[in-house]
């Protein structure tokens, strides 16, 4: 007989993979290039940002809180936020990702270690607070910050930045059903203990971050950035601070898929962030950035199948050090885009050699900026502005924006901007698309008007 555990894991498995094949066969064509392979996709024009936003000290009602607008421009309420759901406090809001099924939303906080899951399919222009986690931190063992949410069939895998031993990098990834029930704890690779994985170089901190999946591999990826006592510190002590600095993450690991066993140790250094993969069915390769060195680099499966790391690509000045931040790959493979928090500007890469990104591209956002996200089809390229509530910058460059702009492969031309702080939401993090396609009921007056429309 099987245990409860594994037959819930076959549940799980069965209904996203249906969900899945359901959606591919019905021709989607359209979705945030940056999502898992697992989820289900948009079809047509995404109806909906999702944005996770920081509570501000004196601004609004202070609380972090998962704020909605409307993006089809067939919509009376385009480029207008429609909603605005608080959760109570503010918890260092930061990173967000669906499950396989589109449903639920899951948000986490950086320093509270609570976990919302939003209901995003039973209205889409209205998310509701499903559930929140509140011992994430003792259901995984000592796990401290999720921050990546990513979805795997019937689970969701947190990325994990410190622990609530030392508050240092020393972290692991945390695996739940979709229904927020805890699973267990793969604890990253380290010096100490190497979890079988192949040390290929000079480090092994055991650092997190980001987490991606290459299932025509079976290979999991993750990145490294800090631990908590780092994150939480205001960005200009830190910088000034010799031993904080030496406290970041240098390296990529190759996991296993299926077993979520750690595999390779690449080193990467100077903090690799985000990564983002290929989705060409032949193109085994992700790209990542390192903030403290302003390089591109390229994670790869060489000729004999081995996977590798080598930088091929300089952003910006990296002597000025830019701050890359967030990175979001065309559909195409042929496109990068690479932000820049400290000098506020977005470039494109051409990356379609991607053994030799060459910049093509370069356009100042604002005075500060973060997160990017491309719809699939390449024509709409939405920014955000927060990086950390003690990062952000001070004074009039705190700018805090969600900004849509349409790309005709020449040139970015703003659609839309709305001010966080003047609509007294707070700080512009991080976004997810929505849209009435993705459900079978449409419960918005807003949405047979724009189906009149079109």
């Amino acid at each position: 007989m099987k245990n409860k555990k594994t037959s819930s894991f076959f549940t799980g498995l069965g209904i996203s993979l249906l969900t899945v094949f359901a959606t591919l066969s019905s021709g989607a064509h359209a979705d945030e290039t940056c999502m898992s392979p697992y989820m289900a996709k948009i079809i047509g024009q995404e109806d909906f940002v999702y944005v996770w936003t920081l509570g501000m000290p004196g601004v609004g009602d202070e609380q972090d809180k998962l704020v909605t607008v409307a993006v089809n421009p067939a919509s009376d309420n385009y480029g207008k936020v429609v909603g605005s759901l608080s959760v109570g406090g503010r918890n260092e809001a930061h990173h967000s990702g669906f499950t396989d099924d589109r449903r639920y939303l899951w948000a986490g906080g950086l320093d509270t270690n609570k976990i919302f899951i939003f209901d995003v399919h039973s209205n889409p222009g209205k998310p509701t607070l499903h559930k929140v986690i509140t011992d994430f931190v003792s259901k995984s063992g000592g796990v401290v910050g999720p921050h990546t949410t990513y979805a795997l069939p019937g689970r969701m895998m947190i990325t994990g930045l410190s622990n609530n031993k030392d508050h240092s990098g020393r972290t692991a990834l945390v695996e739940y059903t979709n229904n927020g029930e805890y699973i267990t704890t793969h604890w990253m690779p380290n010096d100490s203990d190497l979890r079988g994985a192949t040390k290929s170089g000079v480090y092994a901190g055991g650092y997190g971050y980001d987490i991606r999946a290459l299932p025509e591999r079976n290979v999991m990826v993750t990145s490294s950035f800090t631990g908590w006592s780092n994150y939480m510190m205001d960005f200009g002590k830190m910088l000034s601070d010799p031993e904080a600095m030496k406290r970041f993450g240098n390296t990529v690991v190759i996991w296993d898929l299926h077993t979520r066993k750690p595999k390779k140790i690449l080193d990467v250094p100077g903090a690799p962030l985000e990564i983002r993969c290929a989705l060409g069915a032949d193109n085994h390769y992700c790209f990542t950035t390192t903030a403290l060195t302003s390089k591109i680099w390229l994670i790869y499966e060489d000729k004999a199948g081995e996977w590798q790391a080598k930088e091929v690509a300089d952003i910006g000045d990296p002597a000025k050090i830019p701050l890359p931040v967030d990175i979001s790959i065309q559909s195409d493979d042929n496109m990068l885009w690479v932000n820049t928090f400290m000098d506020g500007k977005t470039r494109g890469f051409d990356i379609s050699d991607p053994h030799k990104p060459i910049q093509t591209y370069e356009k100042q956002i604002g005075a500060q900026v973060n997160m990017v996200s491309s719809s699939w089809d390449g024509k709409r390229l939405y920014y955000t502005t927060s990086l950390l509530a003690n990062w952000d910058k001070k004074g009039e460059d705190n700018d805090q924006f969600l900004k849509l702009y349409s790309w005709d492969g020449k040139e970015l031309k703003q659609q839309f901007a709305i001010d966080f702080i003047a609509a007294k939401l707070g700080r512009a993090h991080q976004m997810r698309f929505g849209a009435y396609s993705l459900y079978t009921a449409q419960t918005s007056d807003d949405h047979s008007a724009s189906l009149v429309k079109n």
